[in-house]
């Protein structure tokens, strides 16, 4: 039984520059509608994703049009392999690349500062649903389950899937197209 676990591709969203913190809610939903273009994926992601049997996905733009990228349909996709919410506090006139503002807002919601945004707690809970789902699937396919989602929430459900047995045979790394791959051995 194996479990695939990638990253989508870039998102083709414009560089909006510096923003203020209150912006950033505008450019979520931005980054959040956005497909990946023309992001290629790599051989090594392809060569994974033809392995799968059985292919889902989160209901984001940027997961689908990474599957699409890499030929593949998914025989489902649900909200409940989205990201993990990103929370936005408002800091004054500073002025931050969304990026570096992405970066500060997760640092603030691993701490326990979630805002309105989900919390980690709730966060963990859907990817142990998620994990559920996945092992679920795998111990009834004869070939790999893949699933296109994102960085937080696939770290979340590799842990959940360790933690449960499953062995890490390929750590992912965390850019776009990261892939881990996690076998559970009888």
């Amino acid at each position: 039984m194996e479990i695939i676990l990638m990253r989508h591709g870039r998102p083709a969203i414009t560089n909006s520059g510096s923003l203020l913190a209150r912006d950033m809610p505008d450019w979520i939903t931005r980054y959040d509608l956005a497909g990946t273009g023309n992001d290629l994926p790599p051989e090594a992601s392809r060569e994974l994703a033809t392995r799968a049997g059985i292919v889902i996905s989160s209901d984001l733009p940027r997961a689908l049009s990474s599957l699409k990228a890499l030929g593949c349909e998914p025989v489902h996709t649900d909200a409940l392999y989205r990201e993990a919410e990103l929370p936005v506090y408002g800091v004054g006139r500073l002025r931050l690349s969304p990026q570096a503002w992405s970066g500060i807002f997760r640092v603030l919601w691993l701490c326990g500062l979630s805002g309105n945004a989900e919390t980690l707690r709730t966060a963990k809970q859907r990817a142990a649903k998620a994990a559920e789902n996945l092992a679920t699937l795998a111990g009834d396919a004869e070939s790999p389950v893949l699933l296109m989602g994102h960085g937080i929430m696939n770290r979340l459900i590799a842990h959940i899937l360790m933690r449960q047995g499953w062995c890490e045979i390929r750590k992912p790394e965390k850019r776009y197209w990261g892939t881990g791959v996690y076998r559970l051995t009888e």
